[in-house]
């Protein structure tokens, strides 16, 4: 497994809120004064497995974990995920809103809406708020009760990506934003942001189909490509 890959695995699984389930992990963070994970440690020295590149320089390792799409086609990307979230999530019966997501105590409902709200999360970003995990976590309002409404939530969201995008005079993504691990390249944070959300909306295909489903254009590997997706559509 490639070393982004691998690090995109982990990113997704302590996504979950089980992301303590080490009786030994709480103490391990609080004596190295972590205050978030994923942390690569060695012995008193760590760093957050959050970036790429300060995993590689911890290492010692002669690898590029830069972006390779540059930020115009990661925007690109992040719009064919969000446009078959948007036709693809209304699929899913209403019967269905809290059912339970493989792996994880995640219902269908908070899953749908977590697609866009991690879009949503960048955009807010971008424009100045700093990354936390309560920011790109917060979950669907009380009126998002069926998956039309969830879409329609995710057709704003779409919409205000592509004004940003529009609106952008500098578009090489070389500006500086605040996240929970630390201050990082825009460009970084457009990366994640779309393999995370392509990442599960692999995951909603894979849905749909296990409900019997047959989802509206599902997206080819094509649409993955030199994005660091995990191998697996599930948390190993």
């Amino acid at each position: 497994m490639k070393l982004k890959e691998f690090l995109s695995v982990r990113a997704i699984e302590f996504d979950s809120v089980n992301i303590l389930a080490d009786p030994e992990g709480l103490p391990e963070l609080q004596r190295l004064g972590a205050r978030s994970i994923p942390v690569l440690s060695r012995g008193d020295d760590w760093t957050f497995a959050q970036n790429l590149g300060h995993v590689v320089k911890f290492l010692g390792l002669n690898e590029n974990a830069g972006p390779v799409l540059s930020p115009d086609e990661l925007v690109g990307r992040m719009d064919i995920f969000l446009s078959a979230a948007i036709r693809n999530v209304r699929l899913m019966p209403d019967s269905e809103m809290e059912s339970q997501a493989p792996g994880r105590p995640r219902s269908f409902r908070v899953l749908s809406h977590h697609i866009f709200r991690i879009v949503e999360t960048f955009l807010e970003v971008a424009n100045g708020a700093e990354l936390t995990h309560a920011l790109i976590s917060t979950g669907p309002s009380e009126d998002m009760r069926t998956f039309a409404s969830i879409s329609a939530y995710g057709e704003t969201v779409l919409n205000r990506l592509r004004a940003y995008w529009a609106a952008k005079a500098d578009k090489t993504g070389k500006e500086t934003v605040q996240t929970y691990y630390g201050p990082q390249m825009l460009h970084e944070l457009m990366e994640r942001t779309t393999w995370h959300s392509g990442q599960h909306v692999r995951q909603w295909f894979m849905l749909l189909g296990m409900h019997g489903v047959t989802p509206d254009r599902p997206l080819g590997d094509e649409a993955f490509a030199k994005l660091p997706m995990p191998s697996s559509v599930w948390d190993g």
